[in-house]
């Protein structure tokens, strides 16, 4: 499911299932929204374990689905489960589809991938005539979570030094997602219609550090991977008391993360 931008990443299937539910759901909501009804040829870029994927084969049966991940761990789990979707290991952002698609579906994965002025249009012009570019990415930038990964890099050391090396710090120092309108000058003059929302999700999750398990599924996953083991022990206990702090527990035990995402559906004409 993930592109990561720090080299050497490589991602838990287990822990990015942890919180399946939450991560499903804007999946399914961006699905719901494609405007298709009989797509021959379809691709899921950065499909992970497959499990949307599958709901997308389940939905146009008689359509060839194809799943495309750079992970092989997420692939190895989802042939697991489905031999009847083919499986691909690609790099999204060097991807060339076998034909003309008539459906290009990708949640959550674009965010990590460089040049959107570049990638959003080039996929969309990949389609065949009449067909949907389905995309969702998380608005993650300024939640107090990531700004907090990114200032316990920064400053987490002893005496306020930094943790890791500059390199991977600035690989995170990086605005992945543009705002809607970004996107809507991107694709509007191409599109012959285009579907674009945000939603913020008010997630409500159990756990003693909750947040913490969230984000080792995902935007942790390039710190974790790119610090050398003598600095992981330090950054993770830095990190933990500061999302502890940021996203308190409830009365009831749970605690409160509000996220946001961009979702956008955009049409080629048929002619």
């Amino acid at each position: 499911m993930h592109q990561g931008r720090v080299a050497g990443s490589t991602w838990d299937p287990a822990q990015y299932g942890i919180f399946a539910d939450h991560r499903l759901r804007p999946a399914l909501e961006l699905l719901d929204r494609v405007p298709l009804s009989d797509p021959r040829l379809i691709y899921d870029l950065g499909c992970g374990t497959g499990e949307i994927t599958r709901i997308i084969a389940n939905r146009w049966p008689d359509a060839r689905v194809i799943g495309v991940d750079n992970s092989p761990q997420m692939l190895a789990k989802a042939a697991a489960v489905s031999d009847e979707i083919e499986w691909i290991e690609a790099d999204v952002a060097g991807w060339q589809p076998d034909g003309a698609p008539d459906l290009i579906y990708s949640n959550a994965t674009l965010q990590w991938l460089d040049d959107h002025d570049a990638l959003i249009p080039r996929l969309f012009e990949l389609l065949a005539p009449g067909g949907s570019l389905a995309v969702q990415m998380p608005m993650s930038w300024d939640l107090p979570s990531h700004r907090l990964m990114r200032e316990t890099l920064a400053h987490g050391g002893p005496g306020g030094a930094p943790i890791g090396p500059i390199a991977l710090r600035e690989a995170l120092d990086h605005v992945w997602v543009a705002d809607a309108a970004h996107y809507f000058d991107l694709l509007s003059a191409r599109a012959s219609s285009l579907d674009l929302w945000e939603t913020e999700y008010l997630q409500v999750l159990d756990g003693e550090n909750p947040v913490l398990d969230w984000v080792s599924g995902t935007g942790l996953r390039p710190v974790l991977n790119g610090l050398p083991d003598e600095d992981r022990a330090a950054f993770l206990a830095t990190y933990a008391a500061a999302l502890q702090e940021a996203y308190p527990q409830r009365a009831n035990g749970q605690t409160l993360y509000p996220f946001r995402r961009l979702f956008l559906v955009a049409l080629k004409s048929s002619s």
